[in-house]
């Protein structure tokens, strides 16, 4: 029987099925996809930093001589140093004292007790505190070094002083730039004009970074 209605041809032409590896091709290529635009996006400024200070840190010597080094001498109440019994001495109130009244900033990364002084450490990225406190008579002599901008965006680069915030700020990133990497090469996979030229660059590219050390780095 023959028929001049489309619908029913429509009906009658079976469409053939998708097959499964078809499907799972697809979707591995839109969520690599996915994953490489926006994670590229939300790792921007990451990505913008550290390539930054890759450069800075790679030739500090050029920001030489920015520097700032301060001096000062004070005095802290006689009674929170000297004492027989070292588990008295007011380390909390000593380092609340140095940054009230001086502005010292980062984290104390040590507090030296001997038999004649205390000292105090402070640490940052760029940045460095020290004060010498007498225990007979409460004087301190406290000297603050700032390195500038420049060493400071050096010092996050390392993560070096900058806290466990900004360690685990760094931990983050670099999982975000290893997805952003993995991203890129499965949707490398699923170009097929582009595929044998990409993975052969990328072997060049290695293969160049390998060779560079092997001649050139000591």
């Amino acid at each position: 029987m023959e028929t001049n209605n489309p619908s029913q041809w429509r009906r009658a032409v079976k469409r053939p099925k998708k097959k499964p590896d078809t499907v799972w091709k697809k979707q591995t290529a839109a969520l690599s996809r996915w994953l490489h635009v926006y994670l590229s996006m939300l790792s921007f400024v990451v990505v913008l930093f550290f390539s930054v200070t890759g450069l800075t840190l790679n030739h500090a010597e050029w920001f030489d001589g920015k520097q700032v080094e301060k001096k000062y001498t004070g005095n802290v109440p006689i009674a929170w140093v000297k004492t027989r019994d070292t588990t008295q001495i007011k380390k909390l109130e000593i380092v609340e004292l140095l940054r009230k009244n001086y502005g010292i900033k980062g984290y104390v990364s040590d507090f030296l007790i001997q038999d004649d002084q205390c000292s105090v450490s402070f640490k940052g990225p760029g940045y460095s505190a020290d004060a010498f406190i007498s225990r007979k008579d409460g004087k301190f002599q406290l000297s603050e070094l700032r390195l500038g901008v420049v060493a400071v965006l050096n010092d996050l680069h390392k993560g070096r002083d900058s806290g466990k915030g900004w360690s685990w700020l760094i931990d983050v990133s670099a999982i975000f730039l290893t997805l952003v990497s993995l991203s890129g090469l499965v949707m490398l996979f699923f170009l097929k004009k582009k595929r044998v030229t990409g993975i052969l660059l990328a072997i060049i590219g290695g293969a160049i970074c390998c060779l560079i050390y092997w001649l050139l780095v000591p």
